[in-house]
């Protein structure tokens, strides 16, 4: 990778601020890194006040409700990267996301909410961005967030 190609640059240079890494909330940690795969868990979306971005598609969220929670949750994951890599440039590729949205039976937009999340790890990774991906709707997720999302990436040594 050449340093106009870094991970880090592309973040320094796009619109996009890192918050805190989101806290785990139980008994399980946001990611583990093992060997040359970093596992990341479900992350969600959450606006600038800290709220959850929370509510059903098709019922109580529209489509584009969904995306801005789709692409705060690649924000969220993306902190959670950095915290857990100590580096963005580690990411060797994204290899796969997995996306669960609430939504209601009638809701078919699943794809096009979670591409606002993919389209954020392409910002910042390029094609080592581009990945494998499932977007499935649920009748519920906890707290009622609007979607989760989660994905393994592939890692380069220290």
């Amino acid at each position: 990778m050449t340093s106009g190609e870094s991970h880090e640059a592309r973040l320094a240079s796009s619109t996009i601020d890192l918050p805190a890494p989101l806290p785990a909330f139980g008994q399980y940690v946001p990611a583990v890194l093992a060997r040359d795969v970093l596992w990341v868990g479900g992350h969600f979306g959450t606006r600038p006040d800290g709220t959850l971005h929370t509510g059903t598609c098709g019922e109580d969220l529209t489509a584009e409700d969904a995306k801005e929670a789709a692409r705060s949750a690649a924000i969220n994951m993306l902190s959670t990267i950095r915290d857990a890599l100590g580096s963005l440039d580690r990411v060797e590729q994204i290899v796969r996301v997995y996306a669960v949205v609430n939504a209601t039976t009638d809701f078919v937009e699943h794809t096009a909410v979670i591409d606002a999340a993919s389209e954020v790890l392409v910002e910042v990774f390029g094609d080592a961005g581009r990945h494998a991906r499932l977007a499935v709707g649920v009748s519920s997720l906890p707290a009622n967030l609007a979607l989760e999302i989660e994905a393994q990436i592939l890692v380069r040594a220290n």
